[in-house]
């Protein structure tokens, strides 16, 4: 029998990806979307049931409660993102209390999996080889948030009878992507003949395709693997590579300039994870 699965942030970058692989494994989930969410997801009405909320993390313990009824596993994507602002936003803590009355309810409804989504930024940076286990050290809020609430939620689990698993996101892109972003950057540059600024490009990545991403996340309600999990590919590559890879692609490397782009000083050398999904 097919478990009753709550997905949060189903209208978002990775969310929307989890909500397909969920249907395609023929799960039916019922997802927490502010109105008029679902036509972002990308699925029907005949494929997902839908609870409407204006404010998730506003939501008080009995809302959650009452959502949470009859409900086996909860996939919690929804958080604070807007680019160039969630790194440091307030925001992040706000999602963090609204995460723990979630987490409450959901112990107090008998649910029995949680898998949250963290990000590899929890752990301490630089790394070409980070397993799950690795040693952690956050330098944003949204990080140390995300790593907060994994450790709280630790504590609120033990000895229980619900399974946590914490779903640690590398570099992803894909489709839905945000068009600031490397590839559609390079892109949209590229093919239109736009000369392209870039970083010296030797700097070290783990990319994944966000619907890989979201297949991985998707079947650990299937596998019930707890614990910290990479998603990610485990393949190094440089942002040069990837860059004279897409313009390749429309014949303009000549278009690419290295060493003139402005680099975040908290941007790490190397972010390499090591896979260790279970698959089903």
């Amino acid at each position: 029998m097919k478990r009753k699965i709550l997905l949060t942030g189903a209208s978002g970058f990775v969310g929307r990806q989890i909500a397909r692989s969920l249907v395609a494994s023929g799960h039916r989930p019922l997802l927490a979307l502010r109105p008029g969410g679902m036509e972002r997801t990308g699925l029907g009405s005949d494929d997902a049931d839908v609870i409407e909320t204006p404010n998730l993390f506003g939501e008080a313990g009995d809302w959650w409660s009452e959502a949470l009824a009859g409900v086996d596993a909860v996939i919690h994507a929804a958080w604070y993102v807007e680019p160039g602002k969630y790194l440091d936003s307030p925001e992040n803590m706000h999602c963090v209390e609204g995460s723990l009355r979630m987490a409450d309810a959901a112990a107090r409804s008998g649910v029995r999996h949680i898998i949250g989504i963290g990000t590899c930024f929890e752990y301490r940076l630089p790394n070409d080889h980070i397993t799950a286990d690795a040693e952690t050290g956050p330098v944003t809020l949204y990080a140390a948030a995300k790593l907060s609430l994994l450790r709280m939620l630790e504590k609120r689990f033990a000895g229980g009878p619900t399974a946590l698993t914490w779903a640690r996101l590398f570099y992803l892109f894909g489709e839905g992507e945000h068009p600031a972003r490397l590839f559609p950057m390079l892109h949209r540059k590229l093919s239109a003949g736009e000369p392209v600024a870039l970083s010296s490009g030797d700097k070290i990545r783990d990319f994944l395709d966000v619907a890989e991403a979201g297949r991985m996340i998707a079947g650990l309600v299937d596998t019930g693997q707890s614990g910290p999990v990479n998603i990610c590919s485990g393949k190094a590559v440089t942002i040069r590579e990837i860059a004279e890879g897409i313009a390749d692609r429309y014949g303009r490397r000549d278009l690419l300039t290295f060493g003139t782009a402005t680099v975040h000083p908290r941007d790490p050398m190397a972010v390499v994870g090591v896979p260790n999904v279970l698959r089903r």
